[in-house]
């Protein structure tokens, strides 16, 4: 319960956060051209918090439904407008003006994500040392000659100081089905350039585990010797397993690291196991039966047991950190390696070369937000700007009802010379509804479908 509660404060903060910026966006550079803002709202339906401030008494409210924000302008089309008033009414200004409000949104996103990069690389962010501990046997980083105890120094012309410090580099380079030249110095001290061909990666596994699942790279951590770190509601907890026992043995076959574990479960799913435990000194055993799930379209057995990690030897800790200025760089790549990596996603979905099951709900957000939030506040805060990036490119999709639906028809009528009917408004105010609608029912069915695998 206590968990649940942690995910739902920290879904709750991050989303108040992004609505936050996203509106202050339109309504900063609104009153900045002269547009009376009237109302400023967070969330929507039936307000349960008003306030008036400044010298318009533009009303503050939080609403009741906090997936989402307006922010409400004067303007003649949703009621009358006094004279004294109407040359600030948002449709009395001219198509420069109510562009820049719109396209404000996005971008007060897109900055708030290279600030807050920033704010992360100049306090520092800590990882572990490039090591390979390990590569997988017929993989790509195999064929490209790398080995075991190779310290991973530039991907291109990038250097490079924790294992995952240029992650979202190569993630952009595989979509762009590009090689990439890697500087690696080996065991014996000596410097090599390998070359990774990305084209040879399936789309499919272009995700966040390319290095390991894709590519074959494994980074350097300790032996996970075999004691139990964390249960789940499962088989185990149900057959009396607890907090760091140390399985000792799985069907008479000696365990001596997790791997063990897993090879010993994994191939069995609904096989009843006798699991052998040391439990303080004493020796006891239990009958488990590992339940099925779906790993990547295969059938495997899960007791839902978790190990209980090692800790990381001093000398493979490391910590990225810039200064100010590199920082705040480093920030506006992040931010822009992001955006365009969100825009190639979306394509490649639309080209079916990618799985919408990449398409994230309100769930699945709602538990990486309380699973950064306890991770720490550097993660919280890169959570924070992946998401705002996440917002600024979907709000700039030419679709109806989104910022980008506005600014779509801003074009039409720079083209035209007048503003597009109120007959094609409705057309497409229906239209994007039901695009919305449809996104979000994709949305739900993929958290619930994470959920119950």
């Amino acid at each position: 319960m206590t968990d649940i509660l942690y995910t739902i404060v920290a879904f709750l903060v991050a989303l108040g956060i992004l609505i936050v910026v996203h509106e202050f966006g339109h309504y900063w550079v609104a009153k900045r051209l002269g547009v009376k803002v009237l109302r400023f709202s967070i969330g929507f339906g039936r307000p349960l918090w008003i306030r008036r401030f400044g010298p318009d008494q533009t009303e503050l409210v939080v609403a009741a439904l906090p997936l989402g924000g307006y922010v409400k302008m004067l303007d003649e089309s949703e009621g009358e407008v006094a004279e004294a008033e109407k040359h600030r009414a948002f449709n009395r200004q001219g198509l420069a003006v109510r562009a820049a409000v719109v396209v404000a949104g996005p971008l007060f996103n897109f900055l708030f994500a290279v600030i807050a990069y920033a704010v992360v690389f100049m306090v520092g962010i800590d990882g572990i040392a490039p090591v390979v501990g390990r590569v997988a046997p017929g993989s790509i980083a195999e064929q490209a000659g790398f080995q075991d105890g190779d310290v991973l120094l530039r991907f291109d012309d990038k250097d490079i100081v924790s294992w995952d410090h240029r992650r979202l580099y190569l993630f952009a380079r595989a979509l762009s089905r590009a090689s990439v030249r890697v500087e690696v110095r080996d065991a014996d001290g000596a410097v090599h350039t390998r070359v990774l061909d990305l084209s040879k990666v399936p789309l499919e596994k272009v995700d966040a585990g390319l290095l390991e699942r894709g590519l074959g790279l494994y980074g350097y951590i300790p032996q996970i010797l075999p004691v139990i770190g964390a249960l789940e509601d499962g088989p185990a907890l149900q057959a009396g397993l607890q907090v760091g026992d140390r399985i000792v043995d799985i069907n008479g076959q000696p365990v001596k690291t997790w791997n063990d574990v897993v090879e010993g479960i994994s191939p069995n799913p609904g096989k009843p196991l006798r699991i052998t435990v040391d439990r303080a000194g004493e020796r006891l055993q239990f009958d488990v039966t590992p339940a099925a799930a779906d790993r990547d379209g295969q059938i495997v057995g899960q007791i839902k047991i978790r190990p209980s990690y090692a800790e990381i030897p001093a000398e493979l800790k490391v910590r990225v950190r810039y200064g100010p200025f590199g920082a705040l760089r480093e920030g506006a790549v992040s931010t822009w390696t992001m955006s365009i990596l969100t825009i190639k996603m979306l394509f490649k979905m639309l080209q079916l070369e990618v799985s919408t099951k990449n398409i994230s709900g309100p769930i699945t957000i709602a538990q990486y937000a309380g699973h950064s939030a306890k991770i720490g506040l550097d993660r919280f805060i890169m959570f924070l700007a992946v998401v705002s990036i996440s917002l600024g490119v979907l709000n700039l999709l030419p679709i109806p009802v989104l910022d980008g639906g506005h600014l779509f028809y801003y074009c039409i009528e720079a083209i035209k010379g007048s503003p597009v009917s109120d007959r094609v408004m409705i057309w497409g105010q229906q239209f994007g509804i039901l695009v919305l609608i449809g996104l979000m029912m994709l949305a739900f069915y993929n958290d619930f479908t994470r959920i119950f695998q």
